[in-house]
């Protein structure tokens, strides 16, 4: 338990691929999901993420995987282990402490609001 992936999912479009982030992380029997336009960058300003239905406890382990139905592209770009800082994993308000590359430190989440900051 407490596993997080970042996982960069590009969709085909008319010319090219439009490009977005999946964030999930371990909840028991599936994975808490938001989906990142860009990245967090660290002690900068928040950015906008939308909560996603949660997803199925393999895509933990998936490193690259095509979807079916023409949905596009999945590669991991970042994964580890999380602590959880937060009262609990079902409130609209967590606080996670990422040991990743790309995200490292105190990632808090409110609403559809994401930052990441130094881990004091």
């Amino acid at each position: 338990m407490n596993n997080w992936v970042l996982l960069e999912h590009k969709v085909p479009s008319t010319d090219s691929f439009d490009i977005h982030y999946d964030f999930l992380v371990e909840n028991g029997m599936d994975c808490l999901t938001w989906k990142f336009l860009k990245l967090p960058v660290f002690s900068q300003a928040s950015i906008e993420i939308f909560k996603q239905p949660n997803h199925r406890l393999v895509w933990l382990s998936r490193i690259e995987y095509e979807l079916s139905g023409n949905r596009g592209f999945v590669k991991r770009i970042d994964h580890g282990k999380y602590k959880n800082v937060s009262d609990k994993l079902e409130s609209g308000f967590f606080r996670f402490i990422l040991d990743g590359e790309l995200l490292h430190g105190l990632v808090e989440i409110s609403g559809n609001s994401c930052r990441l900051t130094k881990n004091n």
